[in-house]
């Protein structure tokens, strides 16, 4: 069953219409249906280009299992990842002593960087990252593009009332069961962030990472309008973003020949254009380091990585903390966070 909270402040991602729950499915004063899925909400447009293929995946899984035809309750054909990575989720499913959820095992390249591809299938513990926000206290925070759920938990941590979007089906599923694993209530949809399905003014933090650096500037910048649209008056949006001028990312921008990214490619950005979007499409803005020398280097998974990236990480976060002296720094990191407020 839907959450009831959640179910208050969804909205048409067409039209903009509050929803309402009738059998398996939310529907608008205008006609528009959407199944659920478990219970969780498929808001998904079908009039759109897709940013990316899961959202088609998913949308046809959710016609299957509305219809009865949907033979695998795990959706995998709805996650980005190779057919033999999916597979592999397959044997992990059927291994009682898997101590990490299959999807997880296979996602944690595609959601944390290749530094992490040795770990897929091989995970002992669950690389949930640290937030660097304070304490929630039970206010809403929207997790867009949370694949398995790991900023999700980060933010359940901290006392967050956590609602996860993505458009994979499968890893939605994964999310729900990792926090209910874990002993963490949260809150999940399946939905494209350039529509994002809720009422107007409903969170106090907009959160995303990795995900808004693989779109192109035109849905990044309908993106980022509709954060500012469902963020709360002084609410807080905190996002990652890839700097141009970060040595791994000119170095990956040169390989490509420094064209423009197509498909799900990232997209480098400067920290002037940056920092001039944000504020234009959501409020006043600061830009802040994330990481240097790739995008998603991640303290809290350093015991998990080998020992010759764990100096890399090291090093990254004893360069971070030199940006409290020497400010300049900050527009060298390969990673940075847009922390906007709206007005």
């Amino acid at each position: 069953m839907i959450d009831t909270w959640l179910l208050e402040h969804l909205a048409c991602p067409q039209t903009g219409e509050a929803l309402e729950l009738r059998g398996n499915s939310l529907c608008s004063p205008s006609g528009a249906r959407y199944p659920l899925v478990d219970g969780v909400p498929v808001l998904l447009r079908d009039d759109v280009p897709q940013t990316i293929w899961m959202a088609n995946a998913s949308l046809e899984a959710a016609r299957k299992a509305a219809a009865g035809r949907e033979e695998d309750d795990w959706f995998l054909e709805t996650l980005g990842v190779s057919d033999e990575e999916r597979e592999l989720a397959r044997r992990l499913k059927e291994e009682p002593s898997q101590v990490v959820d299959p999807v997880v095992a296979v996602l944690v390249a595609a959601t944390n960087g290749n530094l992490y591809r040795g770990l897929i299938g091989r995970l002992k513990d669950v690389p949930v990252p640290e937030l660097r926000l304070a304490a929630g206290s039970g206010l809403p925070f929207l997790d867009i593009g949370c694949s398995w759920g790991r900023w999700s938990v980060a933010a359940a941590q901290k006392g967050y009332q956590v609602v996860g979007i993505d458009p994979s089906l499968g890893a939605v599923l994964a999310a729900r069961r990792m926090c209910a694993r874990l002993g963490y209530h949260a809150q999940f949809v399946v939905g494209d962030a350039r529509f994002l399905p809720f009422q107007g003014a409903t969170f106090e933090t907009v959160f995303s990472y990795s995900v808004i650096q693989h779109f192109s500037r035109t849905d990044a910048r309908q993106t980022l309008g509709e954060i500012g649209r469902v963020l709360k008056h002084e609410g807080k949006s905190f996002i990652q973003m890839p700097n141009v001028y970060g040595a791994r990312c000119l170095y990956n921008l040169m390989r490509r020949g420094f064209r423009e990214g197509h498909g799900f490619e990232v997209r480098f950005w400067r920290p002037r254009e940056l920092l001039s979007t944000f504020e234009r499409l959501i409020g006043p803005t600061r830009l802040s380091v994330d990481c240097y020398f790739g995008l998603g280097l991640q303290p809290a998974d350093a015991h998990l990585l080998p020992s010759g990236y764990r100096w890399l990480i090291a090093f990254s976060e004893w360069l971070r903390r030199q940006t409290q002296w020497c400010r300049p720094l900050a527009y060298l990191a390969d990673s940075v966070y847009l922390t906007s407020t709206r007005p």
